[in-house]
């Protein structure tokens, strides 16, 4: 796929729903196609929820994880809730009563869970990032903290807390015995046991919350008392719930009965395509492919989905989208960290390079092309992170190690070089942050590995 589609694109537009990290992604690719579309959300800003956590613990942190569609999409970017698919006309309804039609149309609705992990509400760039100092606030005050829930964004959660306030008792409560998402090898998720253990995270484990409903969740209070189902009672000033995470079926449930999952996903052919219809795709977490629901899936699915629509626009065999192997990186704290890539065990080290230090802001602001001189975008002076930092290696690394060098000596020595090649390619896309405006080479080459 070249850097535009040359054919006539007069008749063709394209109507995705949601502004994830998969709407983003097919947005910034369409827009550099010079193929019509419109991109909705029921926020006026993209929020990169990868760096949420660290956002409720640190004042200052929540503006630089919110980026303006307008500024980014311009007139392309329509801020409303969708409340109806009309397949026979081939149109979506705002709730505000605008009907946007579509030759093609992109679910990419994500999934909703509870506050601080996600944030799906109707609102301003200004009220979401209000909402995440008013958490940090909370949790300043908190001497005591309880995170109920020990996959991947309890345990980043409890890290997180720790990190900037280590004089805080933080506990850590989860159903079962073993932390972090079952995908995960075991190395890994007894290595996330022993981070929070080293940074003084108490874990009760294999006890489940039995008065959630009674609790008040990210309110400070003198006092707070958290049972569990074996008789355990926990004091606490703050809870935090970090679970029961849900695909987002709102916008399409009513149009697509038949083609449901039973989580409320869309089930999906091998091209991404709604089942039963050619001109319909479902990418990221609402998309019913037997993955994790990540980040990085859904970028991937968005470049299959543009794709696939410049294939049929072109009458040329679409492109099936094939998972591979997991990679899984989680930052617990700005210092430390442990995940996997491609099967193999990944250290505190590469990721710390990787993510820890700016959860993915550069990725992120390398994915959605910014114009820097408007108002509203992430960086006006041109810087190109989010944090506004550069990627250098930390200076306890040593002056003349690079994030490469570093990369590849803590690869495993058996590897094959293609395996090794793919990997690094992997950690590039996290490291390398390109102020640029990418184009769709760069983004299915670098970003959406």
């Amino acid at each position: 796929m070249g850097s535009q589609v040359s054919m006539d694109v007069g008749a063709v537009h394209v109507v995705i729903v949601g502004g994830g990290f998969g709407g983003i992604a097919a947005a910034s690719q369409l827009q550099v196609l010079n193929i019509p579309f419109v991109l909705v959300d029921m926020k006026d800003s993209f929020h990169h929820n990868v760096a949420a956590l660290r956002a409720s613990v640190e004042s200052g942190f929540a503006k630089k994880t919110f980026i303006s569609y307008s500024v980014t999409f311009k007139e392309n970017f329509r801020q409303g809730l969708v409340v109806e698919i009309d397949l026979k006309n081939q149109t979506v309804l705002l709730e505000d009563g605008e009907a946007l039609s579509f030759t093609y149309l992109i679910l990419a609705t994500g999934s909703t869970g509870l506050f601080p992990g996600k944030f799906n509400q109707v609102s301003s760039q200004q009220m979401a990032i209000q909402a995440y100092e008013d958490m940090v606030t909370q949790v300043q005050c908190a001497q005591s903290i309880v995170v109920i829930g020990g996959g991947s964004a309890g345990v980043e959660m409890a890290a997180e807390i720790k990190t900037e306030y280590p004089e805080k008792e933080v506990t850590l409560i989860h159903s079962r015995m073993a932390l972090a998402d079952k995908e995960l090898l075991p190395c890994v998720r007894q290595e996330v046991k022993e981070i929070l253990l080293r940074k003084g995270v108490q874990l009760l484990l294999s006890e489940r919350v039995s008065n959630l409903e009674a609790l008040p969740l990210n309110k400070h209070r003198e006092h707070i008392t958290v049972q569990t189902d074996k008789g355990t009672e926990v004091a606490a000033n703050l809870v935090i719930a970090c679970s029961g995470i849900k695909i987002n079926s709102l916008a399409y449930r009513s149009a697509f009965g038949d083609q449901l999952a039973s989580d409320g996903a869309l089930r999906v052919n091998e091209y991404l395509q709604v089942e039963g219809y050619s001109h319909i795709y479902a990418i990221g977490d609402c998309a019913d492919v037997r993955e994790p629901k990540m980040a990085y899936h859904a970028s991937l699915h968005a470049s299959v989905a543009v794709a696939n629509i410049v294939n049929s626009m072109k009458q040329r065999p679409l492109k099936a989208y094939k998972p591979g192997s997991l990679t899984f990186l989680l930052a617990m704290g700005r210092n430390d960290g442990v995940g996997q890539i491609s099967g193999f065990y990944v250290g505190r080290l590469m990721v710390r390079l990787a993510k820890s230090r700016d959860l993915l802001g550069g990725f992120t602001q390398s994915s959605i092309p910014v114009d820097h001189s408007q108002p509203g975008s992430p960086s006006g002076s041109g810087t190109c992170c989010l944090r506004n930092t550069s990627h250098s290696v930390p200076s306890d690394l040593g002056p003349s190690m690079t994030a490469n060098k570093a990369q590849v000596t803590s690869l495993p020595s058996s590897l094959a070089k293609k395996e090794k090649q793919k990997i690094l390619r992997i950690l590039k896309g996290f490291c390398v942050c390109e102020c640029v405006k990418v184009n769709a080479i760069n983004l299915k080459r670098s970003l959406f590995f």
